[in-house]
């Protein structure tokens, strides 16, 4: 457990005015409140993998992005991942998704759904409001609805995660010796390593901003399957002159040679590992489903919530695939990857119409009346 764990009061004013020229401004304000008064850069500084960090208050008048039954309509389709959690004395039982049928226990009972940001645009608002970490670490938003006593238990994540209170209240012990409880808008970061146990006294719910972490032999797996699609080294084992095996269950040094010198000759450069993970953190999870639209032209263009776009430099993937776009759009391409929306007529005179269209019959976009 770290040593220091921060408890703040967010006690920075609400802008009253929402001005085009004080918007940057009005976004610090936002962030300095949503961080207990930190700016991102001394939270990343500070906390961000070093120390927990409390917050009360972080989303002033924060209301539920949605509500039991809207919850539990999720947690009944196939391409959303759930589970229920249910305490009995010391033990806790565990049941996923999807339900046919969902009824919620009076105590001790507790649905989570994960990637509901992916389904409902307030949750994805949620998420992108921690934007401050790039877009290639920033995984989902699981939902949590549970009635008094309800909990996953104590637990250690291997990753980051945010977690904001909506309506009702829950107990949260963190690691030896720290007791807070959390009511609507307050906000809890934990580093990855910190034991936690959340509690709920009442109905309640919990949004949980959670960050992608991939592990090192996640990676390797997926890099070298990525290899394979672009051919690697071939060659047919021969033995001409095989002699009479004296020990029939010794594999032959020969073999293992000519495996040597076949593996020895895969290759790959820096520009492959960028390009391997560009696709690879941009790649929509395997249940993720896009629905088709048609092409419209004026209005603001915005990524659907499901969209992944990233960049590194003038290279780009979007939902898994590189892209080859001119010279001339990078910097637009670029400001759409890091808003997330941009002026559909702007994107068309960068030299995107084309690529746009396309989008929109795929599903990874979508124009709105400006």
């Amino acid at each position: 457990m770290p040593k220091v764990f921060s408890i703040c009061n967010s006690r920075a004013p609400a802008p009253r005015e929402l001005g085009v020229a004080r918007s940057l401004h009005i976004i610090a304000r936002v962030q300095l409140r949503l961080l207990g008064g930190l700016t991102p850069r001394d939270f990343l500084r500070r906390h961000w993998q070093k120390r927990p960090l409390y917050v009360r208050g972080a989303l002033p008048e924060f209301q539920d992005l949605l509500d039991a039954a809207d919850l539990t309509a999720l947690a009944r389709r196939d391409d959303v991942e759930s589970r229920i959690v249910v305490r009995r004395g010391r033990q806790r039982e565990t049941r996923h998704g999807p339900f046919a049928r969902l009824r919620a226990r009076p105590r001790d009972w507790t649905l989570l759904v994960s990637g509901v940001n992916l389904h409902h645009a307030d949750a994805d608002a949620l998420l992108r409001r921690f934007s401050f970490v790039p877009q290639a670490r920033l995984d989902d938003v699981m939902v949590s609805y549970a009635t008094p006593g309800g909990g996953v238990g104590p637990h250690v994540d291997s990753y980051d995660v945010f977690l904001i209170q909506g309506s009702g209240r829950r107990r949260w012990r963190i690691g030896a010796g720290t007791t807070i409880v959390a009511s609507a808008g307050d906000l809890l970061y934990l580093p990855p390593g910190v034991r936690h146990d959340g509690v709920a006294l009442e109905p309640c719910f919990t949004y949980s901003v959670g960050f992608r972490a991939p592990r090192g032999a996640e990676l390797a797996a997926a890099f070298l399957d990525w290899l394979h699609e672009r051919g690697l080294p071939d060659a047919r084992y021969r033995d001409p002159g095989l002699a009479p095996a004296r020990r029939a269950g010794r594999i032959p040094g020969e073999m293992v040679a000519f495996a040597a010198r076949v593996l020895g000759r895969i290759r790959w450069t820096r520009a492959d590992v960028a390009s391997f993970l560009g696709e690879y953190l941009s790649m929509p999870k395997p249940q993720v489903v896009f629905d088709a639209g048609r092409p419209r032209r004026a209005g603001t263009l915005r990524l659907d919530e499901k969209s992944q776009l990233l960049y590194r430099g003038a290279h780009f993937y979007l939902n898994g695939d590189r892209l080859a776009v001119p010279r001339r759009s990078v910097a637009a391409l670029q400001r759409f990857a890091d808003l997330r929306e941009a002026s559909s007529s702007a994107l068309a005179r960068a030299g995107l119409g084309r690529l746009i269209s396309e989008w929109q019959r795929r599903g990874y976009v979508r124009v709105e009346a400006s």
